[in-house]
């Protein structure tokens, strides 16, 4: 079986208009030179906005910049999943992506380039897709827990420092026991996995930090990571 990768970002990155460091930090774990990199906006409608600031931002970068479009004329998925060397999904709303992705049958085709080699990465939405479940603000309500695509273990929530509800609504979800544990990540922030473990922590911004959540003896424990800051080119 190849090295697996999936690298999760909390937020920032092209999205936004920020550094593009771990952005090219994901490039650089592509089984080859000038990888072949997809955008998948489904989380977003295929919002037009979000690709052209996906293909602006990586047109410059050393890859083949591509996307898979599900709200239009749609490829046949397989053979354009597989030759990907990098999947990037973009966010929105969780829940509307990952029951468009079952219809098409795209979360066996995303594990099986996965376990080919394919690097996995995305952002928000995009981030918590690959774990066993997420913190999702799909609904206009409240934060709430979604059973996402198990390739991670453990929950996962984006925005941790970025968004004022996101660390008390995480820690009230673990607290009733409605998500297990698992990994909150900021903005500028990335968690990369090699297999089912965690390689290491990321960041394009100083400060910017990953944490281990999880209950002991009842209460919410909260452990930051150590995350390696990434230079910009000279």
């Amino acid at each position: 079986m190849a090295e697996r990768h999936i690298i999760a970002l909390g937020g920032g990155g092209f999205s936004v208009g920020e550094s593009l460091a771990v952005d090219r930090y994901l490039l650089q774990q592509a089984r080859r030179e000038h990888p072949r990199v997809a955008f998948v906006g489904t989380a977003s409608g295929d919002a037009e906005t979000y690709l052209e600031r996906f293909m602006e931002a990586f047109a410059r970068m050393d890859c083949e910049p591509t996307h898979l479009p599900l709200f239009r004329r749609t490829p046949e998925l397989r053979s354009f999943v597989l030759e990907q060397d990098v999947i990037y999904v973009g966010g929105g709303n969780t829940r509307s992506m990952l029951a468009v992705w079952r219809e098409w049958g795209l979360p066996e085709l995303l594990r099986e380039a996965w376990e080919a080699g394919t690097v996995l990465a995305g952002i928000s939405a995009g981030a918590i897709c690959w774990f066993e479940q997420g913190v999702t603000d799909s609904g206009a309500d409240a934060l709430d827990a979604i059973e996402c695509l198990g390739l991670l273990p453990g929950s996962c929530c984006p925005h941790y420092a970025g968004e004022p509800g996101r660390r008390p609504g995480y820690r009230a979800l673990l607290e009733d026991g409605r998500i297990g544990p698992g990994l909150a990540i900021d903005d500028a922030a990335a968690v990369h996995f090699a297999g089912d473990a965690l390689r290491q922590v990321v960041c394009s911004q100083a400060g910017a930090r990953a944490y281990r959540l999880e209950l002991v003896a009842g209460a919410v424990s909260e452990t930051e990571l150590p995350a390696k800051l990434l230079e910009e080119p000279a």
